[in-house]
């Protein structure tokens, strides 16, 4: 079926579809339709799930950490403040390996006070031990929430995951969204029964003291249980294709990067633009092409370094994390070290400002001539009203 809907709705969509146990949410601008959504789905009887409207965002992670350790299907949705404010339990439910999936409807964190789309609040929590997949648009949110669950619930895999998603361009836009068949949901995502939970019937303790002798044992598991997940995100997206007619590329979508001599990565709702623009040049006989980042983390290094033959490699970056260039730019230019490409960072799109198609064209031709010429400055601001922000 077709309908018409906001990128929150479909996410609220994908929890019913997923079957969710326990829903534990505190609203916030721009996510709370998400939860209202779901609160309407269960009071109509809709969603068969236990819904908490708890005291604050750090409330309601540790309410799921604690149902997801009875074997619950858990599920939440946050923004900005109410994503920093779960930072300390946001490492608790990796460490201690809870599959939670969680829209974020990415957006600022003041001061000043902003609460329009950028992606500063996910990118402040990369390093917690959630898994991150970057949406570009609403079909892609609901499909997205279904394949993290796939990953996250894996045995082999065992830690939980943002849906990002940009704040109004995406939460607040209505697209047309195919919404599937529960019966192929359902046969796509089996229900959850972790090896390892507690019963009432055999006590045990899960998350306790872990001595110096054993912490980075544990540590490195999660490391390496992060990289496996790379090829259960490839594997999930497959088999969503197979089942649902539709697929994304795994880790990184390319898009016309083949013959390119400039490529720019990308994530988010921009990426649509990009691609517009990228082929509107094209036909005009300039060879640009787009790698959409779809997950962030695990950081998809292999197919970044695959883009080192092409003469120059752009990041656009919706954040700025005031060190050397924005985040996205710094992993990719890590996983593009010893390669031949010229690699610089453009950062746009913050606090709400649209990232229109003349800011793209004009990226993509200073990317043009940067192979040409060479590299002056490493990151530009794409926008500012002064026409500042080279260095």
């Amino acid at each position: 079926m077709i309908d018409a809907i906001t990128a929150n709705h479909a996410a609220a969509l994908a929890a019913k579809l997923a079957r969710v146990e326990v829903a534990a949410v505190y609203p916030i601008t721009p996510q709370t339709t998400i939860s209202e959504k779901l609160a309407e789905m269960v009071s109509r009887g809709e969603l068969n799930a236990r819904f908490l409207l708890m005291e604050s965002e750090h409330s309601a992670m540790s309410a799921l950490i604690g149902a997801s350790y009875v074997g619950a299907r858990t599920f939440t949705a946050t923004s900005s403040h109410g994503l920093a404010l779960m930072h300390e339990v946001l490492m608790w439910a990796s460490g201690v390996r809870r599959p939670i999936v969680m829209p974020v409807a990415a957006r600022t964190i003041g001061g000043p006070w902003n609460i329009w789309g950028e992606h500063m609040d996910v990118i402040a929590e990369r390093d917690v031990g959630w898994m991150q997949f970057f949406c570009e648009n609403n079909q892609e949110v609901l499909d997205t929430v279904l394949m993290a669950y796939r990953v996250a619930e894996d045995p082999s895999v065992m830690l939980p995951a943002m849906v990002v998603v940009d704040g109004f361009i995406l939460t607040h836009t209505v697209d047309a969204v195919d919404i599937p068949d529960q019966r192929l949901v359902d046969e796509y995502l089996p229900r959850f029964d972790p090896p390892v939970k507690l019963d009432m019937e055999r006590p045990a303790r899960l998350g306790g003291l872990i001595m110096p002798d054993w912490w980075m044992e544990f540590r490195y598991r999660i490391a390496a249980d992060m990289e496996g997940a790379k090829e259960r995100i490839k594997q999930a997206d497959k088999e969503f294709s197979r089942i649902f007619g539709r697929g994304y590329g795994g880790l990184v979508e390319e898009y016309g990067t083949e013959d390119a001599d400039a490529v720019l990565v990308v994530a988010g709702s921009a990426a649509g633009t990009a691609k517009e623009v990228a082929d509107r040049l094209r036909e005009e006989g300039a060879r640009v092409g787009v790698a959409r980042i779809r997950v962030f983390r695990p950081f998809p290094s292999e197919e970044i370094s695959r883009l080192g033959s092409r003469k120059m490699v752009g990041v656009f970056d919706r954040s700025y994390t005031f060190g050397d260039g924005g985040a996205m730019f710094n992993e990719v230019r890590s996983a593009l070290h010893g390669t031949d490409s010229i690699v610089k960072n453009y950062i746009g799109g913050l606090g709400g400002r649209d990232v229109t198609a003349a800011h793209m064209e004009w990226i993509f031709r200073d990317m043009l001539e940067v192979a040409e010429r060479g590299l002056d400055r490493k990151v530009e601001w794409v926008g500012l009203k002064d026409g500042s922000g080279r260095w």
